[in-house]
């Protein structure tokens, strides 16, 4: 207890420069082809998304199925740890309450067999075998229990998120979030904002995770609080209002060191300290505009909105472009790829400087025999970004995102 108090203290007195470690881990997307529920978890999300049962907001752009990159925190005095996404697509703080429990109520949407068959618990769908249940709520996560600890303050706050396949709700505390593990180096941010789940959208289940903390903009937090780092550069915490993201190249490994996060500073051990900046052209998610993209006979410069997502496994472009792609890169019919397939690097203009993303970043080796092309193809709402850069443009170059400035840089990867 003495030491976790001298270490709060010494957090709000300094500020400094703190490194976050990652943990890749396998998506739910390869390990549903595995299983062969993907086509028919697909088929049921894409109807969804049609309007026919949700509202969708921004967090749509986000598809949770694909996450692989996952690391610990703890909430609360004395600590209670985490498995949680960081996610530079989005800005809310949350994690399971422990009033979080099973229901035995089942969803509007079980009615329609075919639906129920891919998004409803066993028990909805008369015993048959599920790809996830969706009224489980929090079956097989840590929940957080407020009442031991010490530090927390109740704030009475209720919040919702609405994603494609379901919704995430709760009410809001506060408390001393620590961003890593017990033992490490921890980031300590006192007076954290903490959204406590009581309902989970279908989504989360049977996935390694507990929740997610957001690392975009108070613009889109649902939960309207500044989210974590914002409160930790308010609080003095932070040599600079930036943090880095290098994600290490892992092939198909699984449950390995995947990365760090760097809060603070450039990371200096990864990155080159030459650093290319471009303006945000939204302070929402780290947005900005991607002027020219070729792949072999493949190429446009039409000028796009793109994001930069810790939170997307995949690179996911405009659906004619990416036919192109497919094209280019000899993609079969099933989304697949033979894994030793050689075709062009992918090639992005950004502010008039090129980036090149390998071929061999775009090949994900789903299991021993079959890999999967890393781009995807997704029209999404007008007056929404376009393309959506996600690992595989993340571990071809070190992000650097500018929360107090607006601006996201790029650095080449040096370890």
């Amino acid at each position: 207890m003495k030491l976790l108090i001298f270490l709060a203290l010494f957090g709000l007195t300094t500020a400094a420069v703190f490194q976050h470690q990652l943990i890749k881990v396998e998506s739910r997307k390869s390990r549903m082809k595995k299983e062969g529920t993907w086509e028919e978890y697909k088929k049921a999300r894409k109807f969804l998304n049609g309007g026919h049962f949700f509202k969708t907001f921004s967090q749509e752009m986000n598809d949770y199925g694909d996450m692989e990159y996952l690391a610990n925190v703890t909430v609360g005095t004395p600590p209670q740890s985490f498995l949680v996404v960081l996610d530079t697509g989005s800005s809310d703080f949350w994690i399971p309450d422990s009033s979080c429990s099973d229901s035995s109520n089942c969803a509007s949407v079980c009615s329609h067999a075919w639906i129920c068959s891919a998004l409803c618990a066993a028990s909805c769908c008369g015993g048959n075998s599920t790809v996830f249940e969706d009224d489980q709520k929090c079956l097989g996560k840590r929940m957080f229990n407020s009442a031991n600890s010490s530090t927390y303050v109740a704030n009475g706050a209720t919040w919702g998120i609405q994603y494609g396949t379901g919704s995430c709700s709760g009410f809001r505390g506060e408390d001393t979030v620590r961003l890593g593990d017990v033992g490490a180096d921890q980031l300590v941010v006192p007076k954290s904002a903490v959204g406590q789940a009581t309902e989970l959208a279908a989504l989360f289940a049977n996935f390694p995770l507990d929740g997610i903390l957001g690392l975009a903009f108070p613009s889109i937090d649902n939960e309207k609080a500044d989210p974590i780092l914002f409160t930790a550069f308010k609080q003095g915490l932070l040599d600079k209002p930036i943090f880095t993201v290098y994600l290490q190249e892992r092939g198909h490994e699984q449950n390995v060191p995947g990365g760090v996060i760097t809060y603070g500073g450039l990371d200096t051990e990864h990155c080159s300290p030459d650093v290319d900046y471009v303006n945000l052209t939204s302070a929402s998610w780290y947005e900005f505009k991607m002027d020219e993209f070729s792949m072999g006979t493949a190429t446009s410069s039409d000028g796009w909105q793109v994001i930069s997502d810790t939170g997307t496994t995949m690179i996911i472009a405009p659906s004619e472009i990416y036919a192109q792609m497919a094209q280019a890169a000899g993609v079969k019919d099933d989304g697949t790829i033979d894994c030793n397939a050689s075709f062009d690097d992918l090639k992005l203009t950004i502010n008039g400087k090129e980036y090149t993303v390998p071929a061999k970043q775009l090949i994900l080796h789903e299991d021993n025999d079959e890999c999967a092309f890393a781009i995807g193809g997704e029209d999404f709402p007008p007056n929404a970004p376009t393309w959506i850069l996600g690992d595989p443009f993340i571990r071809s170059y070190c992000n650097i995102y500018g929360f107090n400035d607006q601006n996201i840089g790029f650095a080449k990867v040096i370890a």
